[in-house]
């Protein structure tokens, strides 16, 4: 049997977690894009914008506030 530990999502981000949807991967919140889409897309040279067009049912909103939460969350663990 697999075990899967739970992903605690930090009150306020717009993300779902589902271990039976999406094979438990955070989503953004009312869709079923992964998270990870975003930050693959990023990496890959898209812009922000580009990411929105290739993914509408994201908002520009969610998008923002999960960025700002990773910026957060990686100077907080410097600190």
């Amino acid at each position: 049997m697999n075990a899967t530990l739970p992903i605690q999502v930090p009150p306020g981000l717009p993300i779902w977690v589902d271990p039976q949807r999406m094979s438990g991967a955070p989503c953004f919140y009312g869709t079923r894009v992964p998270v990870d889409a975003l930050f693959g897309n990023l990496e890959s040279g898209l812009s922000l914008d580009e990411f929105l067009n290739c993914f509408p049912d994201v908002t520009r909103e969610q998008a923002v506030t999960v960025l700002e939460s990773a910026h957060q969350s990686l100077f907080k663990a410097a600190a």
